[in-house]
């Protein structure tokens, strides 16, 4: 394994499961001490178990990353316990299909503010560590932030935006040595997507145009993509939203 995080720390949220859990375990074993973050505070536990069984330095915080003051105090905490910030990544998520006409005022809110505006709140709380360090940030984006999607109006919406946010903050900050991109995931097995369902008067031609050509990705495999674009290795790239999806935007 390659240690190109040694002496570095990063945050993580959604590091309870999925993609997140992947990243924080990846970047840990390549020498990163990891802050983890989630709301769900049995998972994150579980993952702490496991790195810490597998030699990984980390420390956890159970955390709303809807919640603006929030994300400020844990982006504080983490530069309190690690001492620094070398990495961000905005990794928390989550998903749910519907039509259009059934979509409440509270799902919108709660869908934008845990995959939008964290991203927005976790990066502006951390940006002066990072010009400090000359570290990065990496955002889950989707292939639901590069096209449209029937029947996923919100988190295509949210994606969108997160996709604007790193490309805006990579221009805005690449000349004070921080660079910010974002990786662009398709259908991935994880339990976000494990638990979506068609709703019900969807048409399934539409739903399938979901799908990758290829079969799903594994967690891992973004987790690898993650860890290289905030590695020295990606020290030339900013802004951009790398896309894993078995074909899926071909």
């Amino acid at each position: 394994m390659q240690t190109r995080f040694q002496g570095k720390a990063a945050i993580v949220t959604g590091a309870a499961s999925g993609i997140g859990r992947a990243t924080a375990l990846r970047l840990g074993e390549e020498g990163a001490h990891i802050f983890a973050c989630d709301v769900d505070t049995s998972g994150l536990e579980d993952f702490a178990t496991e790195a810490k069984g597998a030699g990984i330095r980390v420390d956890t915080l159970a955390l709303d990353v809807s919640d603006g003051e929030a994300c400020r105090d844990a982006v504080a905490q983490a530069v309190d316990t690690c001492g620094k910030l070398d990495v961000l990544c905005n990794i928390a998520g989550i998903s749910q299909l519907d039509l259009l006409e059934n979509y409440s005022d509270e799902l919108w809110n709660r869908m934008i503010g845990i995959n939008l505006s964290s991203v927005f709140f976790l990066s502006q709380a951390a940006m002066p560590h990072l010009i400090e360090t000359g570290g990065n940030i990496v955002n889950m984006a989707s292939t639901a932030g590069l096209q449209g999607q029937a029947y996923n109006a919100i988190y295509c919406a949210a994606k969108h935006g997160v996709v604007a946010l790193t490309k805006s903050n990579a221009q805005e900050f690449a000349r004070r040595g921080v660079r910010v991109n974002a990786v662009c995931p398709g259908g991935v097995l994880t339990p976000l997507l494990r638990a979506t369902k068609m709703p019900e008067g969807a048409d399934a031609e539409l739903f399938g145009r979901m799908m990758p050509l290829l079969s799903l990705g594994r967690p891992e495999e973004i987790a690898t993509a993650v860890a290289y674009l905030a590695s020295d290795d990606a020290r030339y790239i900013t802004g951009h939203t790398l896309t894993l999806d078995g074909g899926q935007t071909i």
